[in-house]
């Protein structure tokens, strides 16, 4: 009997795409389904009653929420191609733990582009270069955070990069300047097909965000 994968996404989202990126790196198909957080479907709300957002990955009618939870999950049902997660405990244990600094650490500080002008804005876009220049410190000579393989901890932190125009934007400023080392590892991963079809189009997340700004009221 056929495997049926299904993906409740948005497109602009940061970390719809790390399902995305984990199934086209296993070769996995799936039917995606798009989602409209502004007016959430009852399919999204029975898939994920808990958190009710995005994204959803449901195998074979089978719902898993939560994107890091979703990839090792593909890792492990899909195993046979592309391994993620090293084999050896301690390397998983990094990878996790550098997966997880990501999550609790960039989301929160990317959010400058948020704030209002002045010294808040200031101090969270340092913070946010601060940990940029963290990763790169752990990304060292590598070509991947993985070593030579492209894995877990790469598919955690190129969720952010369709943002890095906006980045731009917003702060007029020059990623590459700041951060030339991530610049490089991003051509590395770009150059990879399953990457490079699975990243949201930068223009329209820019639109996207241009969008929200107006929706909720911020200059």
């Amino acid at each position: 009997m056929k495997e049926k994968v299904i993906l409740v996404d948005m497109h602009p989202s940061m970390f719809g795409i790390r399902a995305r990126v984990a199934l086209a790196e296993k070769g996995v198909e799936y039917e995606c389904r798009e989602e409209d957080l502004q007016n959430k479907s009852q399919f999204l709300l029975e898939m994920n009653p808990v958190h009710k957002k995005i994204p959803v990955l449901i195998h074979n009618g089978k719902p898993v929420c939560e994107s890091l939870i979703i990839v090792e999950y593909i890792d492990e049902v899909w195993s046979d191609k592309s391994p993620l997660l090293p084999s050896d405990p301690y390397r998983r244990a990094q990878a996790r733990f550098w997966a997880d600094y990501i999550d609790k650490k960039l989301y929160d500080a990317q959010r400058w582009i948020w704030c209002v002008k002045g010294e808040e804005q200031d101090e969270k876009k340092k913070e946010f270069f601060e940990i940029l220049k963290q990763l790169e410190s752990e990304l060292g000579e590598k070509p991947f955070f993985g070593g030579e393989r492209f894995g877990f901890v790469d598919v955690a932190l190129i969720t952010y990069t369709p943002w890095f125009q906006t980045y731009e934007t917003c702060g007029n400023l020059s990623m590459e300047q700041h951060c030339p080392k991530l610049i490089a590892w991003l051509k590395r991963c770009s150059h990879k097909e399953t990457v490079s079809k699975s990243l949201s189009d930068p223009n329209k997340v820019y639109h996207y965000f241009l969008t929200l700004k107006e929706r909720l009221g911020i200059d």
